[in-house]
């Protein structure tokens, strides 16, 4: 037993190798960026980081980001899951067409996300509803960006899942709520949870596909990237990096507590 246990922990030429260059890349492109952030934002020292943060108007931003990059990760979890349960479950005219268009979001420039929305909900929009210089414009936004990435998360997991476990069940007398509840849903969590983080991430970071409809307008419609914005144009890097510390730091919280959260309820499952 402690022979195999000894083979298990050691690892081959080839594979340290692999994990050393895998640890050295993720270094370069990850970690290396994300410390010198924080420590720029360090240099103020703390008194200096929870001047920025003190702020009104980058209070403002942070929460207008925050509160609608969460609201838009709800109904993703909702619409995203619906959307991937209809494409992977469901056959009908056009489904093709459909599993295209969800990535779109994925292949358009962000600029040009924010033009397309502006042309059908700005002030001539052929739809008659404008939400230009409204906090709606930043909810719309950032729902575009992100509706992909809970359906691209669960579509493959719908997929693979057997229905005989779901068969069993309903021959035993389940109803499709239960069996969707105790069987299905505790198998999707995960994916569910991945999707959710990637959603939450990506919208607190969004900023190209709004500028145009939201107007940026101070204590309105002001998001943290556009304030991070501001303050790198005004050279002053470190109340910028206060901020993308704050995100980065928020982003990290969610990430982890989904983490956690989709744990148990794989021990649970």
């Amino acid at each position: 037993m402690r022979r195999r246990s000894n083979r298990v922990g050691r690892l081959g030429a080839a594979s340290g190798i692999g994990l050393g260059v895998s640890v050295l890349w993720l270094s370069l492109l990850v970690l290396l960026p994300l410390t010198a952030i924080v420590i720029q934002a360090s240099k103020g020292g703390w008194s200096g980081f929870w001047h920025t943060l003190d702020n009104e108007q980058t209070a403002a931003a942070l929460k207008l980001t925050i509160g609608q990059a969460f609201l838009v990760t709800l109904v993703n979890v909702v619409m995203g899951t619906l959307i991937a349960w209809v494409l992977a479950r469901d056959q009908f005219i056009g489904k093709r067409v459909l599993d295209v268009v969800i990535d779109v979001p994925f292949a358009l420039p962000t600029i040009v996300a924010g033009l397309v929305l502006l042309a059908l909900y700005g002030p001539n929009s052929p739809l008659g509803v404008s939400v230009i210089n409204t906090e709606k414009a930043v909810f719309l936004a950032f729902l575009f960006v992100t509706l992909p990435f809970v359906v691209r998360t669960v579509q493959p997991v719908l997929e693979e899942l057997e229905r005989d476990v779901e068969e069993a069940a309903a021959s035993l007398g389940a109803s499709r709520f239960t069996i969707f509840r105790r069987v299905i849903l505790p198998s999707l969590f995960p994916a569910i949870a991945a999707g959710a983080a990637l959603s939450f991430a990506r919208a607190v970071s969004e900023y190209g596909s709004l500028v145009l409809l939201s107007g940026s307008l101070p204590f309105k419609t002001e998001v943290a990237s556009v304030r991070i914005l501001t303050f790198v144009e005004n050279g002053d890097l470190a109340t910028a990096a206060s901020i993308a510390t704050v995100l980065l730091l928020v982003s990290l919280l969610v990430i982890v507590l989904l983490d956690v959260l989709q744990r148990r309820v794989a021990r649970r499952g």
